[in-house]
């Protein structure tokens, strides 16, 4: 698998599929080595996976995460070798336990302890039967890990970790963990904006989703912030931790403070200025692009 240090990750959601495609190329011609791609309740993870793949030639598609809740470990190894073998391993697998408000809240489903939930998920996709043709390579799999004993897990069970908004400091944590050899894939949301106050309201605004999710709450708070970082939309100090904006060239200081506590891979979430139009901003990627 030809992961190299940058990748993107973006809800392409609102895109029609052959738009979707379209950017998917565009990322690629720009020399970034993957994209990363959510599940929420917009499209089949898998499925939206298998037409990027058979319209891009190097790029990887990643799941950031695909969703444990969403279907047994069988029907996952399925998917997984299926991919993989389709597309001359350029899929990553990437789960996640979500969280318990999507979880019980919207899929009305019952949600267990997170790391034994993954843990056993984990055992049972490595049991799993497949005899269809398998993949040249073994495929891989990261395993969205925050706190020390997921990451322990990501560590013991699979290839690596996924970290979603933290911060150079928790990657450095992550890292130590994890030890050297292990993929550890951050994402970074990055705002190419000087202007600290447009910078900080799309930040706020981007925050929003996921300031009620107590798996990011968490983590923030073991991260060093505290509830009044966290709470009323997000402290100033809240959101120059977790999100990189600026110049090109301080974005650019930010990812490489990643690599530097030992990221292996790090994908860029572009986000926009309130009110800017269009569904990706190609001018940040572009200026960014390794």
């Amino acid at each position: 698998m030809n992961l190299s240090k940058l990748g993107v990750w973006y809800f392409l959601d609102g895109m029609p599929a052959s738009q979707a495609a379209e950017a998917a190329q565009r990322i690629e011609s720009l020399g970034y080595s993957a994209l990363w791609i959510p599940e929420v309740v917009g499209r089949h993870p898998f499925v939206h996976a298998s037409w990027l793949l058979a319209n891009t030639k190097n790029l990887v598609i990643a799941t950031g995460i695909a969703n444990i809740y969403h279907r047994e470990p069988g029907v996952t190894v399925q998917a997984q070798k299926t991919l993989a073998e389709q597309s001359g391993n350029r899929f990553l697998l990437g789960l996640g336990v979500s969280h318990k408000p999507v979880v019980e809240g919207l899929r009305k489903l019952e949600y267990g302890k997170p790391v034994t939930t993954m843990k056993k998920y984990l055992e049972n996709m490595a049991i799993a039967p497949y005899v269809a043709v398998p993949p040249t390579e073994a495929p891989k799999t990261v395993i969205a890990a925050l706190g020390p004993r997921m990451l322990e897990l990501a560590r013991d069970k699979c290839q690596g970790a996924h970290p979603y908004f933290t911060s150079p400091a928790h990657t450095k944590m992550a890292s130590q963990i994890l030890g050297p050899d292990a993929m550890l894939c951050v994402e970074q949301k990055v705002v190419l904006e000087t202007d600290a106050n447009v910078a900080r309201t799309a930040a706020r605004t981007n925050a929003q989703t996921y300031m009620a999710l107590p798996n990011y709450r968490n983590n923030w708070l073991r991260m060093g912030l505290n509830e009044s970082d966290i709470d009323n939309g997000g402290s100033d100090k809240f959101i120059d931790t977790t999100f990189a904006w600026g110049s090109v060239e301080k974005i650019r200081e930010r990812i490489a403070e990643h690599f530097e506590a030992g990221a292996s891979h790090v994908c860029i979430q572009p986000v926009k200025p309130v009110g800017a139009t269009g569904e990706l901003d190609w001018n940040a990627l572009e200026k960014l692009a390794d």
